[in-house]
């Protein structure tokens, strides 16, 4: 079997693979943040894109480039800064990164989501790849080249990340702007004007209330959990300061936006089904409307409690075997993530 055949085998699957509601249409599969890395050969290290979707099968996937990638690395118990990056490295390196994640989504056969028309169809089974940035740190201190990622179909933008930025303040490092600086309150504008999903994930509480003060869409917060326990701190293990509060979780589903769930075992617990019961948990804590899969998807290493789109699937047949409401499923399932997009894309004036 050729490349071309395996391809458009792995096409074919999803209504094959995707279970089946009480009214018998098919239940697909969304992730607001996903990564799929390129080795040094530029190929991928898991395999191509299409087969590992199909596996869900997953259509509506947030493939996150991570803009401060180079300039990172693990400290103890978290990531940290490893270097600075000299005027132009990140945007240069965010456009080499975004050419060759959209040369593997073409020759894979698959479809960039560019309108609220491209979300309507993966969310009726047509893959699609969402372009998403981990680290808006490309812009540097212009938010005018926000409409050049635009163009080139960015339209999911998580603001931060590990790196010291000139946007907002990031939580596993002490405050420096006191949450969005002028630079940041600018790009929220524009992207609200570009039609971006705006990601809040990774920055800290102050950002994330200013962003929500100001914001004309709603936002998401793509990936971690969500704590009513602890306010999470830059002192704290990493995992426990990339925790969302209660508070602003519920700050951030009032305006209409979505938290995700990631899959780190550490916090969600070491089965599939801890998993599953912990994101209804957080459909119970926020209204089923408002949470979704933020797998982090090839993010978390040997951490992840969930490590392909298959498990994903078992999720759903775990909630499915509890009788949960097949209207619940779905919206925690693809539909809540499909809405936040749409409502992003809805706000954008030419």
């Amino acid at each position: 079997m050729n490349r071309r055949q395996l391809v458009a085998g792995a096409l074919a699957l999803p209504l094959a693979h995707a279970g089946r509601g009480l009214a018998g249409a098919p239940i697909f599969i969304g992730d607001m943040h996903a990564h799929f890395f390129f080795d040094v050969r530029g190929v991928l290290r898991k395999g191509p894109v299409a087969p590992i979707l199909a596996g869900g099968p997953a259509t509506l996937v947030a493939w996150s480039l991570v803009g401060d990638l180079l300039w990172m690395g693990l400290g103890h118990r978290r990531y940290v800064q490893t270097a600075v990056p000299k005027p132009g490295e990140t945007l240069g390196f965010f456009q080499r990164e975004l050419a060759r994640i959209k040369k593997h989504i073409a020759e894979q056969n698959l479809k960039i989501a560019l309108t609220a028309s491209d979300v309507d169809r993966a969310v009726k089974g047509e893959p699609h790849i969402v372009l998403a940035v981990e680290g808006a740190s490309f812009i540097e201190d212009d938010p005018g080249r926000l409409k050049a990622a635009y163009e080139l179909g960015i339209r999911h933008l998580q603001l931060v990340h590990y790196i010291k930025n000139p946007i907002a303040d990031f939580q596993t490092e002490p405050p420096e702007h006191n949450g969005l600086t002028d630079v940041g309150r600018a790009v929220v504008a524009e992207c609200n004007r570009l039609g971006i999903l705006i990601d809040l994930a990774h920055c800290t509480g102050a950002a994330v209330r200013q962003t929500l003060a100001i914001s004309t869409a709603p936002v998401v917060w793509s990936h971690s959990s969500v704590t009513a326990r602890r306010v999470p701190n830059p002192t704290m293990v990493g995992w426990q300061a990339r925790q969302l509060t209660l508070e602003d979780a519920k700050a951030i589903a009032r305006s209409g936006g979505v938290v995700g769930l990631w899959a780190l075992r550490q916090d969600v617990g070491a089965t599939i089904e801890a998993y599953a019961d912990r994101l209804s948990e957080l459909a119970d804590w926020l209204g089923e409307d408002y949470a979704a899969f933020g797998t982090d998807m090839n993010g978390l290493a040997s951490h992840a409690v969930i490590s392909s789109y298959a498990d994903v699937r078992r999720v759903i047949d775990h909630w499915e075997k509890q009788r949960m409401s097949e209207s619940r499923i779905r919206k925690l399932a693809i539909e809540n993530y499909a809405r936040a997009l749409r409502q992003a894309f809805a706000k954008r004036r030419a």
